[in-house]
């Protein structure tokens, strides 16, 4: 079989290596993914886990806007390598990004939502109001 890539010298190397080979992991379908989710409903609870290994917790953003949460991370890198004379050789920049979002029920106290980061999962506990038989009102038909 042909080599469809012609390979005159370092600099064209250098180029087609990194862009013509699809079998290279910055390719793979995985790194398009989200995070895996978990939703618990407990007696008076719901427990959303994330599991993000290797975010920092700085990086997490958790935002409730009316009775949707959303739960999402950011994270930029630079690396720079020179030679010797510090002139410019080669630099990467590697961006992820995800956001995921859950519409709540009525039923959550939105107030007393808390979050805490731990061996890589992120986890959102939001608690249920109290319903109490004095919150229901009883309407009479006339």
């Amino acid at each position: 079989m042909s080599n469809l890539i012609r390979r005159n010298s370092f600099f064209d190397d250098f180029i087609t290596k990194d862009l013509f080979e699809f079998n290279r992991p910055k390719f793979s379908p995985s790194e398009a993914t989200l995070p895996s989710v978990n939703v618990l409903e407990q007696k008076d609870s719901f427990e959303i886990q994330v599991a993000a290994p290797g975010i920092k917790k700085e990086n997490f953003k958790i935002d409730l806007e009316r009775n949707v949460l959303t739960v999402g991370s950011e994270t930029r890198e630079e690396t720079e390598q020179k030679d010797f004379d510090g002139s410019f050789t080669r630099r990467e920049f590697n961006y992820s990004s995800f956001s995921r979002s859950f519409t709540l029920p009525d039923s959550v106290d939105a107030d007393r939502i808390e979050a805490a980061y731990e061996d890589g999962i992120l986890k959102i506990t939001v608690p249920k109001k109290d319903i109490t038989v004095e919150n229901i009102k009883s309407i009479e038909i006339k």
